[in-house]
This record gives structure tokens, C-alpha cells and sequence, in this order.
């Protein structure tokens, strides 16, 4: 099937996809919020990758979080090479709208992070947030290391009990170890910071997430 109307729900092939660049996406040295380096190092942190549909919204809850040290919006799981916002946008990179959270885990867990990945949106919708419809905002987790895909699943498990107790649909998040993240452009990066009334289109199922019935467990 070739690119026409249904464009935006499909996720194209790497032929398809656009060439893209080898330069990377040049942003500020210090997030705007935290004040930490946007690209490291950051010495004895992890690092999570999370797609929760638009960016703006999802990266404002992540650098809210205690234990988180930095946050980046960018693009990740497609084949564009350093990709812009314009040719995400065009549904021909394959890529979707990521967080990337750096976080300390003697103050936060990545169960944690889960948690709040879970309940600030709708893993339901395939490829659309809302209002927000197209392959780049589709439900995303990208792991770094066994225990992070260990503890997604479970967590997938566990919260998919919980929206069906609650006559919900069925999750469609891609959960996968995760690929090489992008920077976003400059102006994206913090972006409820300078603009507090900017577009946030974040919107949970109003479901919570049992972090203790996943994490409980030690991971092997």
C-alpha cells in the first residue's frame, strides 16, 4: 500500500523513509530547568526512553519528578538520520516523539517512571494521543538493559489487569530495547517551561498503576 490516506496510521518501511543527515540536532549546553548538562555525563545515572504522543506535555512530568536529573524531548525508533521536526511530522522517518529521562536510581526506580508512563496517557490509541493523530505520537517504550524490558512487561501486564477491571481497551505500546535517540530542535527542549500556556496534550485513562505488583519481584 503506498503512502496516501492512511499515511498517518501507517508506519512506513526504511525505503520509504526519508535519508535524513549526519549533523546532530545542535541544542543548549544546561537544561532550562534542571540546569544539568542535556548531554551528559551524568556519572552513576540511567537512562530512560519513554513515547507518550507530544513531547511538550511528557517531558514537563518527567522533569517534575524527584530523582530525575535531565530530560530531552527528541525522536526515536524510525530510520531518519537526525531527522527535523518538519519530516517527523511528515509520517516518512518512522520515528515517534520520545522523552529521554535521566534519573538517579538511589531517589527514583524505573518502576517509578513506569508508573507515571502509564497513567499521563492513553497506551490504548495505536498510532494517534487524542487529537494527536499520526505514527510519531504512537505509545512507546525503549529499553536500555534486561531489567528495563523485564519491568515494562510486567508493568504492561499489570496495568492491562487494571483497564480491564475497568471495561478498557487493550494496550498497543511498542516496547523494544531502544534505538538511537535524536534531539529535538532547540525550541522543543523544555519547551511548558518557556511557553507555561503552551499546548499540552497529555490525557490519562484515569486508571492507576500497581507499581508494587510488578516490582515486587527481584528482576533476573
Amino acid at each position: 500500500m503506498g503512502r496516501g490516506t492512511l499515511a498517518k496510521h501507517v508506519l512506513p518501511t526504511a525505503e520509504e523513509c526519508l535519508p535524513g543527515r549526519d549533523d546532530p540536532m545542535r541544542v543548549s549546553e544546561r537544561h532550562a530547568v534542571l540546569g544539568t548538562p542535556m548531554n551528559g555525563p551524568w556519572p552513576g545515572m540511567e537512562i530512560a526512553l519513554f513515547g507518550l504522543g507530544c513531547f511538550w506535555g511528557a517531558e514537563r512530568r518527567y522533569w517534575q519528578m524527584e530523582g530525575v536529573v535531565c530530560t530531552a524531548a527528541g525522536y526515536a525508533g524510525g530510520f531518519t538520520r537526525n531527522p527535523t521536526y518538519r519530516e517527523v511530522c511528515t509520517g516518512r522517518t518512522g520515528h515517534a516523539e520520545v522523552v529521554r529521562v535521566v534519573f538517579d536510581p538511589a531517589r527514583t526506580s524505573y518502576a517509578d517512571l513506569l508508573a507515571v508512563f502509564w497513567e499521563i496517557h492513553d497506551p490504548t490509541q495505536g498510532m494517534r494521543q487524542g487529537n494527536d493523530v499520526g505514527t510519531q505520537y504512537r505509545s512507546a517504550i525503549y529499553t536500555a538493559g534486561g531489567s528495563q524490558g523485564v519491568l515494562a512487561r510486567r508493568s504492561r501486564d499489570a496495568f492491562q489487569a487494571r483497564l480491564d477491571a475497568a471495561g478498557l481497551g487493550r494496550i498497543t505500546t511498542e516496547i523494544r530495547e531502544s534505538p538511537t535517540f535524536y534531539f529535538a530542535e532547540d525550541e522543543h527542549q523544555q519547551y511548558l517551561h518557556k511557553v507555561p500556556n503552551g499546548y499540552c496534550g497529555l490525557g490519562g485513562t484515569g486508571v492507576s498503576c500497581p507499581v508494587g505488583v510488578f516490582a515486587g519481584d527481584p528482576v533476573p
